[in-house]
């Protein structure tokens, strides 16, 4: 009897209580993922150290090894690290509609900014626009370049790691064509996968369970815009494939994406400027959020032959929704059966390679947004060259840890104001 009794459900009043209280809970995270997204300054790393202080030590909504883990994955995914990582969280909180308004609420932000800095840019004169940022552009190389050093730091170890990157960061500097960066990257994910036994082996290996739907519905966004942008020539479609091709394939987070974007929508589509999109780069280093919103500014920009402010919304609303959509519809598919993935060698072994080739590109970034620069020479120092300085002033002020982009950003668009 007493089992009989164990085994029904609970009354519908418990019920209906234990849903308010999970209800609550999520209003309670999707408000502390709205302040994390208008004040988690510095990137994926600068992000999880706020993660780790407000959602583990805080609020406890997971362990810290459990965010560990999830971070992680992200960064073995292609996409916004720390995107995947925050949207993850809401996922194994609340399922997946509490992981879609995570991710809503951890982008707007930055994607209204860059929205609008896009529309600015284009409402007024270019000439005017661009002094205004003038400082801002070799602010920006040195905010590649000082991610270039954090990654190679953070993931060259081996001998293997250090060849993998300076090829990858020569055959990104001498070809500039959107389909050499993702066969780079998975490349160096072969070549180091073949070392796998160097990695301890699990000797008990659980059963992996993997679940379809959100793999074939990434997959099927990716052929049906591929082939919708062929057929109908239509610039929104065809602006919809390339970022979410981007998205798909990009690894290393925003740093790696800026010279896939540059190669794609400067360099061969001719879209935007040099000077455009070193302008739009430099200012989302002072965002907080997502670097990946930087999609939004290219998209708007590239929607400029269609006249209005109209197709310019449509177009920074097809770079935000191409360029997130594809790394959340992975960390859905792939964190059902993690757990079982991360048990091969083989996956733990390909990261190396894939790392390495990041670092190389993000070298090669630096190298390819430095060359459009104008020579602006320094009166004050009898002629010395200006942008070489302030792209070594930024990455020591980087270095030194004490300064915060946004500060920096600000620094530069006030010069560029007054000079």
């Amino acid at each position: 009897m007493s089992q009989s009794l164990m085994s029904q459900p609970a009354p519908i009043p418990l019920r209906r209580a234990g849903r308010q209280m999970r209800h609550r809970r999520n209003l309670v995270f999707l408000r502390d993922v709205a302040g994390l997204a208008v004040s988690a300054f510095g990137g994926p790393q600068a992000h999880l150290a706020m993660f780790f202080r407000l959602l583990v030590d805080k609020r406890r909504y997971l362990t810290a090894a459990e965010l560990l883990e999830l971070q992680a994955l992200g960064a073995l995914l292609p996409g916004p690290t720390s995107t995947q990582t925050i949207t993850a969280i809401g996922f194994r909180l609340g399922g997946p509609n509490l992981a879609y308004l995570t991710l809503l609420v951890w982008i707007t932000p930055a994607v209204l900014i860059m929205t609008g800095a896009a529309l600015l840019l284009s409402r007024f004169d270019n000439a005017a626009a661009l002094r205004l940022v003038q400082f801002v552009q070799p602010v920006a190389v040195g905010f590649v370049a000082y991610s270039a050093y954090k990654i190679a730091a953070k993931v060259i170890h081996t001998k293997t790691s250090v060849a993998l990157l300076v090829v990858a960061a020569i055959v990104a500097y001498f070809f500039q064509l959107p389909g050499v960066l993702p066969a780079l990257l998975v490349l160096g994910g072969l070549i180091t996968a073949l070392r796998y036994r160097r990695h301890a082996k699990v000797l008990e290996k659980k059963p992996i369970r993997v679940e379809w739907a959100n793999g074939a519905l990434w997959l099927g966004v990716f052929v049906g815009a591929a082939v919708l942008g062929h057929y109908t020539r239509l610039l929104p479609v065809r602006l919809f494939e390339n970022f979410y091709r981007n998205g798909s394939l990009v690894f290393g987070g925003g740093q790696v994406l800026a010279p896939l974007l540059f190669a794609e929508f400067v360099e061969y589509k001719h879209y935007l400027t040099a000077p455009e999109f070193l302008s739009g780069l430099g200012l989302v280093q002072a965002l907080p959020g997502p670097n990946f919103s930087f999609a939004a500014y290219v998209g708007a920009l590239s929607m400029r032959p269609a006249g209005g402010a109209g197709p310019q919304l449509l177009g920074a609303l097809v770079g935000a929704v191409g360029i997130f959509l594809p790394g959340t519809f992975l960390i859905f598919f792939v964190i059902r059966f993690w757990d079982g993935l991360r048990q091969y060698r083989v996956v733990q072994a390909s990261l190396e390679g894939i790392n390495a080739v990041s670092a190389g590109l993000v070298f090669a970034a630096a190298l390819l947004l430095y060359h459009p620069l104008p020579d602006r020479p320094l009166a004050l120092l009898h002629g010395l060259p200006l942008n070489p300085l302030l792209v070594a002033a930024t990455f020591l002020l980087l270095l030194w840890e004490r300064v915060p982009g946004v500060a920096i950003v600000g620094a530069a668009l006030l010069a560029g104001a007054f000079f």
